[in-house]
């Protein structure tokens, strides 16, 4: 069955409520990316989101939108804390898969002789790859467990960063309510030797150029100039959250059954938030993102390592610092204004990410007069961008905002458009290096996979969603 939609302006556009709808849908998008989901499946997910118990305000989708598990990735939903249940589907495998950005006071000029080396540097420091792991890390299961509970904080103590780091992540690099009892052998197992690496599919190391900036202010207070060198990471939770998000997805069937929820698709499986069986996978959920907190830690660490080693300074004379750490696939506490009035509400953003608006206590004190850094990544051979929250996300999307560019093509797809080409040579004739441990990878990887992520930020910015502050251009990747 098609589903209705009706344009409300340039770029939203409403899915009416009827039938099991509890709300309406909103989806963020342009004329032309609407022609192009109406063929797919993706809004029949925000449509069935909609009719979750405890939603409070629209199904959300953000110009990324593309089909994903259970949700849409690129969806966004808020459920009130008392009323509303959790859903592993609103979260994701890859639970806490982000984005972190580092900033240098090098320029361009300073890294191009020597990109080929770093490239090379960090390739071999930063595992990447399916099953990849550090070799020199080992840790216990008790060790693991600490890791679970304190996220970036036991990463900065162990050695890995410096404290300041902290203050410039997500919920500082530990989000509360994790509780490593409640995680399964397995889980602990497949994330043992993960710790500190990329991964395969989307993720990547980047070392990037800041070609264009948009708000001069924002940039400012950001640390970025043009020219400048930066370094953007791009992983997750590793095997630890995809085994999490399975081990809790049958527990979750159940429990739907046992409360009496009717649903539409099964993989929006979920449970009353109050729930023993809500309860048990919000304290899950929050070990698999420190686990993917403390991740990118350790990688910022080798990343600094590796531009000492080839640069020949030290990082202090680097000056290599986060910029920011955004969350794209969690499920989080907050308290937000609808309809005039003060809710607690447990908002899920899957392929989404937070977008408060300046003057938020949330957002850190060195940006609260811009507001929260978004960052969004492009594909491999075109550009990513920084943005900030603002208060218009915060009204009408619970403050979120899209996270990247949004595929467009299976990797399937993408594999029989890359046959015969040669795609490390097409992106060295850009001016990109690139080093993955997977031909395979790069093919899947494909610019063509992705929109066009300024055509997605675009529809964010004329939304009022988000604001664009820099374009960055990459230098060289690793991929996985």
């Amino acid at each position: 069955m098609s589903v209705k939609v009706r344009q409300i302006d340039a770029c939203r556009w409403r899915i009416p409520r009827e039938g099991a709808m509890r709300t309406d849908g909103l989806v963020f998008v342009d004329r032309a990316m609407m022609a192009v989901l109406q063929k797919e499946k993706a809004l029949e997910q925000v449509r069935n989101v909609a009719t979750l118990p405890g939603i409070v305000g629209p199904s959300i989708a953000m110009p990324d939108i593309h089909w994903g598990y259970g949700f849409p990735i690129g969806g966004v939903a808020a459920f009130d804390a008392e009323q509303g249940v959790i859903s592993p589907g609103g979260v994701g495998y890859d639970i806490n898969c982000g984005v972190r950005l580092l900033r240098t006071e090098l320029t361009v000029d300073e890294v191009r002789p020597r990109i080929e080396k770093l490239a090379d540097e960090l390739f071999r420091n930063v595992p990447s790859g399916v099953g990849s792991h550090r070799r020199d890390l080992k840790l216990s299961v008790a060790e693991e467990r600490k890791v679970l509970t304190k996220g970036a904080r036991w990463a900065v103590e162990n050695g890995f960063g410096r404290v300041e780091d902290l203050e410039h992540i997500e919920e500082k690099g530990t989000l509360a309510g994790a509780d490593p009892e409640v995680i399964s052998d397995r889980a602990l197992e497949r994330g043992r030797n993960q710790l500190g690496t990329l991964g395969s599919g989307n993720h990547f190391l980047e070392v990037d150029l800041v070609e264009e900036i948009g708000d001069q202010q924002a940039a400012n207070v950001l640390g970025l100039f043009p020219g400048q060198v930066t370094v953007t990471i791009h992983t997750g939770s590793r095997g630890l959250g995809y085994q999490v998000c399975d081990d809790h997805l049958r527990m979750m069937l159940h429990a739907a059954h046992k409360y009496g929820i009717e649903l539409p698709d099964r993989q929006l499986c979920c449970a009353p938030l109050n729930s023993p069986e809500g309860k048990q996978y919000l304290a899950a959920m929050a070990c698999a993102a420190n686990f993917a907190f403390a991740n990118r830690q350790l990688i910022t660490a080798w990343v600094r390592e590796s531009f000492e080693r080839v640069l020949g300074k030290s990082s202090d004379e680097l000056r290599i610092s986060v910029i920011y750490d955004v969350c794209h696939n969690i499920a989080k506490m907050e308290t937000h204004q609808f309809e005039g009035q003060t809710r607690r509400l447990c908002v899920h953003r899957k392929g989404a990410t937070r977008a408060f608006p300046p003057g938020h206590a949330d957002t850190p004190e060195l940006y609260r007069s811009v507001g929260q850094p978004v960052l969004i990544p492009g594909d491999m051979g075109r550009y990513s961008y920084v943005l900030v929250g603002t208060q218009g996300a915060f009204e009408e999307t619970f403050g979120s905002t899209c996270h990247g560019a949004g595929r467009v093509l299976s990797r399937h797809a993408a594999k029989k458009l890359a046959r015969g080409r040669n795609i490390e040579a097409e992106l060295a004739a850009r001016g990109i290096i690139i080093r993955a441990s997977s031909r395979a990878t790069l093919a899947e990887e494909i610019s063509e996979s992705y929109k066009d992520v300024l055509d997605v930020v675009n529809v964010v910015e004329q939304a009022g969603i988000g604001k664009i502050v820099a374009r960055l251009r990459p230098l060289a990747v690793v991929k996985g």
